[in-house]
């Protein structure tokens, strides 16, 4: 074992109350959160215009977006002490909109409803030995499958909010109209963001999300309604609080929407979890904070939080402790301050 295997041992070993004491670690560690939250920060705009297709107002899932964030950052700190951090999940969040709601026909509140009762599944395994029994009994394939089946659903429904896509008439799709001022610059931000994603460029999606967002608003393209939001609705938040519906919870879309979305939140996480924390203690506790983070956000009005595969940025930037994932959820409620930026941010950027 060489000198770099070494230290890299000893520092996934490190207390987080240790690790506040050595003003070397504690700088590395901030630095390392404040990277992970810029590259997942995108997420701030993100989900709740997904969530907005199901009917939650975009001006009332920011703040759940963001609570849950910073509840769930601080959850995987304190408890599983791991850099890792938690935020709604894209793909699930995908499926309660699309495929709940709107396929399926069930209202957002009963999706919360479903989102609450998967959490709770979750934690069940989570906290029992069918983490371990999953973990090595799931075949890896079909880790890998669920997680790339739920992004090609994801490149889909980007696509088409680009109208890059459409639905055809002799096809099951057709190329969108490239004439469009709203199309030409979701293709501009799409061909950026790919650019820095293949460059390995650390917030390559916030940062194409923001140049796109600038390009937008220079040719005077916005959309023709705009989410307004800031601080002072935070009062009206309440409105999505604990509006979980669980009337229907023996009926059959309800158990089997319930049996996907669990689906999905185990194996995404565990996949990503096991392939960023050898430490076995590590992953089982923070495989436990992700199940609680996840149950929380359904109560606190979003789709449920999972653990972002961004966090692998702030671990190549030196995280190894929870105090990673603590100043990551300190910079997600420092964020509630600029949410009013929302309105200038135009779907194009998005899609």
């Amino acid at each position: 074992m060489d000198k770099l295997q070494r230290e890299e041992a000893v520092a996934n070993k490190l207390r987080l109350r240790d690790a506040v004491r050595d003003k070397a670690i504690v700088k590395r560690e901030i630095i390392a959160g404040i990277t992970g939250f810029f590259a997942i920060s995108y997420i701030i705009i993100v989900n709740p215009m997904i969530l907005k297709d199901a009917g939650i107002p975009t001006d009332l899932s920011v703040f759940a977006t963001i609570i849950s964030s910073f509840i769930g950052c601080l959850i995987m700190g304190f408890w599983a002490n791991a850099p890792v951090i938690l935020t709604p999940g894209m793909g699930v969040n995908a499926f309660f909109t699309y495929t709940v709601v709107v396929a399926m026909g069930l209202s957002w509140q009963e999706a919360l409803g479903i989102s609450i009762v998967s959490s709770v599944i979750y934690v069940i395994i989570a906290f029992t030995k069918l983490s371990d029994v999953l973990a090595k009994g799931i075949p890896d394939t079909l880790k890998a499958g669920i997680t790339a089946g739920i992004g090609l659903f994801l490149v889909e429904i980007g696509l088409e909010k680009a109208q890059l896509i459409r639905q055809g008439t002799n096809s099951i799709l057709a190329l969108g109209d490239l004439t469009k001022p709203a199309t030409l610059l979701a293709l501009f931000g799409l061909l950026l963001t790919l650019f820095l994603f293949v460059r390995n460029i650390t917030g390559g999606f916030f940062i194409g999300i923001l140049v796109t967002s600038i390009v937008g608003i220079a040719f005077g393209i916005k959309d023709q309604v705009a989410p307004s939001v800031g601080i002072g609705d935070i009062g009206k938040y309440a409105n999505i609080v604990a509006k979980g519906d669980l009337s229907n919870v023996l009926s059959i879309p309800f158990i089997l929407a319930v049996f996907s979305m669990t689906m999905i939140l185990v194996f995404e996480s565990m996949g990503l979890l096991e392939g960023i924390m050898p430490n076995p203690q590590k992953f089982r506790k923070a495989f436990q904070a992700s199940s609680v983070t996840s149950f929380l956000s359904g109560i606190l009005g979003t789709s449920p939080t999972v653990a972002a595969a961004e966090s692998a940025s702030a671990i190549e930037s030196g995280g190894r402790t929870g105090l990673t994932s603590i100043v990551a959820g300190l910079m997600f409620a420092v964020s509630l301050f600029f949410i009013p930026l929302l309105a200038f941010v135009p779907q194009a950027a998005i899609a």
